[in-house]
């Protein structure tokens, strides 16, 4: 690594225009060919996937994204011949619009169900001829802002559907804005200086910049959903900033022990550069982990946010080694900058008083039971509403109050009740007149099921052996109840029906396609959890030769995913706050939430487990003494974990009040997860256990460290001088590094 380093140094206008140059080419590329974002939820074998399958050969035209036009009136009646033929004025230019299949006008024939009871309310479906994730964001606005057009003071005009909902996304460049600017501040307090500051936010940038303009390219080539850009962002920017923050951080001590400049880089990127690189490829291992699912929309996100790791670890690596060069002793601040050139290469005295994270080491040196006992009553309180957590797909009728999807949601279940936004179709085979005689009786069936507030077979297509059944639920699609009434379909009403003939009923639909999912998820969620946990106890077993070090970060990482979750669910399940902070109101998370946010949070927490325990196990190595390594290890990193902690955080809410719910999830959940990772897990937890420990924390049987391959992590450095407060003549040992 050092030589790299020492390359890196004496060709930094090399490294930096290698570095501007694959970005012009990147960004030329995608500009030229565009991206092919799509969300592929694919589920081989669920019933939701086999009666998509047919929907697209028996009814192409069903088979594209259905939306809704909805307009209401506040007095009269949407049968008023002023309010008719404005709707059907714009309903007329709709339907010649791009990819706009059918139309069904509530005032025609076929559409007198689409009108209220109360007539104030009525809605028409647009057909799009294409999937809303094949959509082109320009023909959706069409008509959006055809529809729109036709408000007026006494008519209220909403549109509601995926391919509606996929337009009215809010875009994420202010929350990257935001966060950018919320990690420059505490890069400025923590450092002091402009460029100390600068030079991590500009890495992160390079880096995230390089991955997002990959990605577009890599689209074309393989299924990646549009939420790949906004998580990779979101971690890329948090890792890039805290990769190049431990490296910035030690070639600082480097020039203030007296280190020039080109040692100091060479040290940093030797010592701080390897933990990033084991930091770096533990969270892709992590994020890969996903890929045990075999599940096509998982694969796309994992791919492409290792994808952004792997472009930020490289930059913080070779890119930032060069700008330090050309910023020379501008990382320090001003008053350390005169020091260090006063000093002339010896190094700078020690403070005369104990710092802050020294004292603190030294009171839970003294006090680790009593200190443990309080984190892990934290920890254990904050997880208990995970117990409540919910998967399934919240839908637009929790999206945030403002939107044009929660109101036409609303206006539909108001009008037509809760259920009508969440549709189940039940898709036939009728290969004989049996079977459509016994697709008629499970049709009369359904209507007296309970939970079913309405059913409606579709007309088939002429010589087709495929039928059609719409079931209208009593209750809203994110409903528990409605996720019941599905099991309760295929497991209790449509076998009888298929019994004693050659029908095949499935139950599709996006509200059963969502609840599939969930389901799949949660049968895969134990052996995906099982490989992230002994992925991760394996590299660390490697790295520390130790059994309890890896034990012990399993467990964290278990806690943190915990009171993670906790968090989630008292925001996002029960609704606190949420729809005050525009998260929209209450509902369940979504079902691939656990899946992803273990993964990037179990790769999260490593990072740390690796800087605070690498640090430890270095001065272990030079001194036998666990008491002493442990010390010197929280306080030498307590302070740069911290700080990296706080951007991390900064840049997760940033991103979580963006006006997206699934983000809000993420940004949230994994904001919490890393402040409490930080504050009480790693600078509390650990320490503690280890102190109670003792030696025992760098145990590993002989036998076993025979047969496994040696992995490190830091070169050895010399013990570095502990602040006064702590005890002087460390027990030097001759030992090596194992």
């Amino acid at each position: 690594m050092s030589t790299l380093a020492r390359w890196c140094y004496r060709h930094r206008l090399v490294v930096v225009l290698l570095w501007l140059g694959m970005l012009i080419g990147l960004g030329a590329t995608s500009t030229s060919l565009g991206s092919a974002y799509a969300n592929g939820f694919s589920l081989p074998d669920t019933d939701s996937s086999k009666a998509q399958n047919l929907l697209k050969d028996a009814f192409p035209a069903r088979a594209g994204d259905t939306d809704t036009v909805v307009w209401h009136v506040k007095s009269g009646s949407v049968r008023d011949s002023a309010v008719q033929k404005r709707m059907t004025d714009t309903l007329n230019k709709i339907s010649g619009l791009p990819e706009v299949g059918t139309v069904t006008s509530p005032y025609g024939k076929q559409g007198a169900a689409q009108i209220s009871k109360d007539g104030r309310t009525a809605y028409a479906e647009v057909n799009f001829t294409k999937a809303s994730d094949d959509l082109a964001t320009a023909d959706v606005q069409q008509v959006m802002d055809t529809a729109q057009a036709a408000r007026t003071d006494a008519l209220q005009v909403e549109l509601g559907g995926d391919a509606i909902g996929n337009t009215e996304k809010a875009s994420t460049s202010t929350s990257e804005l935001v966060g950018v600017l919320a990690a420059a501040v505490v890069l400025f307090l923590a450092f002091g200086s402009f460029f100390a500051m600068l030079l991590p936010i500009l890495t992160a940038i390079a880096g995230v910049g390089s991955s997002i303009l990959a990605m577009g390219l890599l689209s074309h080539g393989m299924n990646i959903p549009d939420l790949a850009p906004t998580i990779g962002a979101l971690i890329g920017l948090g890792v890039g900033i805290d990769y190049a923050l431990f490296i910035l951080t030690r070639h600082r001590r480097g020039l203030e022990s007296g280190l020039d400049i080109e040692a100091s880089i060479a040290k940093a990127v030797d010592t701080s550069g390897r933990a990033v690189l084991f930091a770096g490829g533990t969270v892709c291992i992590s994020l890969l982990g996903m890929l045990v699912l075999r599940l096509q929309f998982l694969n796309g996100v994992a791919i492409a946010t290792s994808l952004t790791v792997v472009c930020t670890v490289l930059a913080a690596v070779t890119l930032l080694p060069a700008m330090l060069a050309f910023m020379k002793l501008r990382v320090l601040g001003r008053k350390h900058r005169r020091l260090v050139i006063a000093a002339d290469g010896k190094p700078l005295p020690a403070p005369a008083k104990p710092g802050l994270w020294t004292r603190w080491a030294g009171t839970l040196q003294r006090r680790p039971k009593l200190l443990s006992a309080v984190a892990v009553v934290v920890m254990v309180v904050l997880a208990l509403p995970a117990l409540s957590l919910r998967l399934g797909s919240s839908d637009q009728g929790n999206n945030p109050s403002s939107t044009t999807t929660r109101k036409a949601y609303d206006l539909l279940a108001d009008g037509f009740g809760a259920g009508f936004n969440g549709p189940l179709q039940l898709v036939a085979q009728t290969p004989s007149n049996t079977d459509k005689a016994a697709l008629n009786t499970l049709v009369t069936t359904l209507r007296d099921t309970k939970g079913v507030a309405s059913v409606t077979a579709m007309p088939a297509k002429p010589g087709s052996d495929v039928g059609l059944v719409q079931v209208v639920p009593t209750t809203s699609p994110e409903s528990q109840q409605t996720t019941d009434l599905i099991k309760h379909l295929r497991n209790d009403v449509i076998p009888p029906a298929e019994r004693g003939t050659t029908l095949k009923v499935y139950v599709g639909g996006m509200t059963a396609t969502f609840a599939d999912f969930a389901s799949v998820i949660a049968g895969k969620l134990p052996l995906f959890i099982a490989v992230i946990i002994g992925l991760g106890f394996l590299l660390l077993v490697l790295a520390f030769r130790s059994l309890v070090v890896p034990a012990t970060a399993a467990l964290m990482n278990l806690l943190s995913a915990a009171a993670a979750f906790g968090v989630v669910t008292a925001v996002f399940v029960w609704g606190w706050g949420s729809d005050a902070l525009g998260l929209g109101k209450a509902g369940p998370t979504e079902a691939f939430l656990p899946v992803m946010m273990l993964s990037i949070l179990f790769g999260l927490s490593m990072d740390y487990q690796v800087f605070l325990v690498s640090r430890m196990h270095e001065e272990w190595v030079h001194t036998g003494d666990n008491s002493r390594a442990v010390k010197v290890g929280q306080i030498e990193t307590s302070r740069v974990i911290t700080a990296a902690a706080l951007i991390m955080v900064s840049v997760f809410l940033a991103f979580a009040f963006g006006g997206q719910r699934i983000i809000g999830e993420f940004g949230i959940g994994l904001g919490s997860a890393i402040l409490l990772d930080a504050f009480v897990l790693r600078t509390v937890l650990v320490p503690a256990a280890m102190h109670l420990f003792g030696k025992a924390n760098w145990w590993l049987p002989a036998w076993l460290d025979k047969r496994l391959p040696h992995l490190s992590i830091d070169p050895p450095d010399e013990p570095t001088p502990m602040e006064p407060e702590t005890p002087t003549g460390p027990h030097h040992m001759a030992a090596h590094r194992p």
